[in-house]
């Protein structure tokens, strides 16, 4: 699918779902990894994962592109178009868009080790997982003030 075939596709939702007609750009963007799409405050255009198209087809696309032209609609029209805000959360459950987008494959391992790092205390053996890395030499134990040791977990199986 084509970049234009997308806009046709984002303006056709729009007015169906909405009433209201999209008057700004969507395209594909295949760097995205970790979403389905993107709204941008600034230029109010849209992009979306194609990855979601080749995996999961037209349906989950066409649930992100509602979910992306709530974020647009609501913005435009100076109501709240945030995630946790009430006026978004209502618009998508009427147009019948996803909250979340499904994991690509491949990705799963990502979203079910949220755990990166384990710092281990060397004098209780307190251990305090971590999904970003960090220098254990500014830091001290809570439990007994110890020194801290950095390990990944990929070197070491997670208990």
């Amino acid at each position: 699918m084509s970049n234009e075939e997308l806009q046709s596709w984002v303006e056709r939702i729009s007015v169906d779902y909405f009433g209201v007609p999209f008057r700004h750009r969507a395209v594909f963007n295949a760097r995205l990894t970790a979403t389905g799409g993107r709204y941008f405050l600034k230029s109010h255009d849209i992009e979306i994962n194609p990855h979601q198209l080749t995996a999961y087809g037209h349906d989950e696309v066409e649930s992100i592109i509602k979910h992306e032209l709530c974020h647009y609609h609501l913005h435009l029209s100076g109501r709240g178009y945030k995630h946790r805000d009430e006026d978004f959360k209502r618009l998508l459950a009427q147009v019948g868009g996803s909250r979340h987008c499904r994991t690509l494959p491949g990705r799963e391992k990502a979203r079910k080790l949220p755990f990166r790092y384990k710092l281990l205390c060397r004098s209780c053996g307190q251990e305090y997982l971590r999904k970003r890395k960090m220098d254990p030499a500014r830091y001290r134990c809570g439990k007994c003030s110890g020194q801290l040791q950095l390990l990944h977990l990929d070197a070491v199986t997670q208990s």
